[in-house]
């Protein structure tokens, strides 16, 4: 059964007790690594500039604050209390709305694993999904005292790091199993449903990403997953907020955008390795998707920075 969404009462004595260990951690703005590989903390002390970037899959979890995520053209407000689960590789734009020094925006993000997922599923006797049931990559929600008490207690264990190895698998486990359970276990299991369109389509973004720079066609994606182009195409959309050819260019895009902010790399040659034949319409599309051409936008970003 589901977990009731949270009261006031219960929701404020968890979150109080999340934003303490948060807060514990991440004591200066910016994001912090933890000794927990899938586990990351954030603290910002005012409202920040949209960042185009790519979720992985995993849940992130507002503590104090607000946030805002746009998937294509959709967009996802969350706050206090509130998670957003990314079931596959998704570019999104995303930015603090509501942060001070006094209350600084605290939230955190852990990576799941999808065969930690199956295997709960499988365990827990679930119901399979219909094949036609369709499913979005990114679903907002909240979430139980439950579940945050456990992650709170995830947080918490960072203090004890000799016991982190053997305690945080267990409470990691907990979450998966608690997520199943909860409000967003329909988008789990749709996930993981074998044979579903839904997880076909979730095959060829995950081919998608690491062949980017490889010369695609939408026709040949859905022929490889035995779908008309048509359907295949409304399928992905369903669930990744864009069309196949718009998930394409913003992987390669970002992609070039990291290579000449980290590498030095040249608009020209960054084009090239991420799989543009033409130097204006990569300059194009990027100014399109990040407002300004790549040598005006890199500058920015290092002045920024």
């Amino acid at each position: 059964m589901e977990a009731p969404p949270l009261t006031q009462q219960d929701g404020s004595a968890v979150l109080s007790d999340l934003a303490k260990a948060v807060g514990r951690f991440a004591e200066n703005d910016g994001d912090c690594i933890t000794a927990i590989p899938e586990l990351t903390l954030h603290r910002r002390s005012a409202a920040t500039e949209p960042v185009h970037c790519i979720y992985g899959f995993g849940v992130g979890i507002t503590v104090s604050g607000k946030k805002r995520v746009a998937l294509g053209e959709e967009v996802f407000d969350y706050c206090a209390g509130q998670s957003l689960l990314t079931t596959l590789d998704l570019p999104v734009v995303t930015h603090v709305t509501q942060a001070s020094s006094a209350k600084p925006f605290l939230g955190l993000m852990l990576r799941l694993d999808s065969r930690a997922i199956v295997q709960a599923a499988a365990e827990m006797a679930l119901p399979q999904p219909s094949r036609d049931c369709s499913y979005r990559a990114m679903s907002l929600g909240d979430l139980d005292p439950t579940l945050l008490g456990t992650v709170t207690r995830l947080v918490e264990l960072l203090a004890e790091p000799r016991l982190i190895p053997q305690i945080a698998p267990l409470l990691q486990q907990e979450i998966v199993v608690r997520l199943l359970a909860g409000r967003h276990g329909p988008q789990l299991q749709r996930l993981v449903a074998v044979g579903t369109p839904s997880q076909q389509v979730a095959q060829s973004m995950a081919w998608l990403k690491m062949n980017f720079t490889r010369p695609v066609l939408a026709d040949d994606l859905a022929a490889s997953v035995h779908m008309s182009p048509s359907t295949f195409r409304q399928h992905f959309r369903a669930v990744a907020g864009m069309s196949p050819m718009q998930y394409l260019k913003q992987l390669r895009l970002q992609e070039a955008r990291q290579l000449m902010l980290n590498q030095g790399i040249d608009a020209g040659t960054a084009g090239i390795r991420v799989g543009y034949e033409s130097a204006s319409q990569f300059s194009r599309e990027y100014a399109r998707l990040f407002g300004a051409p790549p040598l005006r936008d890199i500058k920015r970003m290092r002045e920024a920075a």
